[in-house]
């Protein structure tokens, strides 16, 4: 592109543009949340001037593609080792709390007997100058939020989903890194989530991602809810995992 080399997802794909809908939604609640996230833009795709197939096969079509900036960066091997050059090691809590806000099952899934982990959604950017050997934490790749790569209904809002009370995106690898003070500081700043915000970020997609006036009221409604739900589990569901020893002294707060 003109700001450099990218990494574009764009109509005409498998699974349909929804999922650009998705990752529009997610990565900008990302950045609101206060993660560390790709540069990230909509750009328009004429197909009949840009060429650009895709790695499975087939091209991009013409309309609006999701495209992030590349950097220079690798992805996580699953070792807690590997997380020690972070420059920004509370995020591991809050990629935590986030993933299950929006019920992403792409990272690491409550239920492996569904999904397999996506070690390849854990990005560790290499940084340079002056904190060259440093790595940073990105949220990226957010296209199974909220349905797990379903298209994006008035279904999307229903109870059992509102109150999905499983912990998405802990690795095990995560588990060292798991701050109690970052969890309640992030379910906190859940708690100051703008509905207003949220009708913003939902219905500033284009037409052509064909998500209805119906299923977008609906996603705002799941998104706003789930915020709430989450002080109600989310804590002790994580300290179960991670400091299980320390369950009795925080049910008795």
């Amino acid at each position: 592109t003109d700001a450099g080399k990218s990494y574009i997802k764009a109509m005409g794909n498998r699974q349909g543009p929804h999922l650009l809908a998705v990752e529009l939604i997610a990565t900008r609640l990302a950045h609101w949340f206060q993660l560390s996230v790709l540069d990230h833009a909509v750009i328009m795709i004429d197909s009949e001037v840009d060429e650009i197939p895709f790695l499975r096969g087939g091209s991009a079509a013409s309309g609006p593609a999701f495209v992030t900036r590349a950097i220079q960066g690798h992805s996580w091997g699953g070792s807690p080792d590997e997380l020690k050059p972070l420059i920004n090691p509370g995020e591991v809590s809050r990629l935590v709390v986030f993933d299950s806000w929006v019920r992403n099952c792409d990272r690491y899934p409550p239920d492996l007997t569904d999904r397999k982990p996506n070690y390849d959604n854990v990005l560790l950017e290499e940084l340079t100058g002056d904190e060259a050997g440093k790595l940073r934490l990105i949220a990226m790749d957010h296209t199974h939020c909220f349905g797990c790569g379903r298209d994006l209904d008035t279904r999307v809002n229903q109870i059992d989903r509102v109150k999905d009370d499983r912990v998405y995106g802990l690795f095990p690898g995560f588990v060292p890194w798991i701050e109690r003070s970052e969890i309640e500081a992030a379910i906190a700043d859940l708690s100051m989530l703008d509905k207003e915000l949220v009708h913003e970020v939902v219905h500033d997609l284009p037409a052509e991602w064909d998500v209805s006036p119906a299923a977008q009221v609906a996603l705002v409604d799941l998104i706003c809810r789930r915020a709430v739900f989450l002080n109600e589990y989310l804590l002790e569901a994580v300290g179960q995992v991670c400091w299980p020893d320390r369950q009795s002294e925080t049910k008795g707060e």
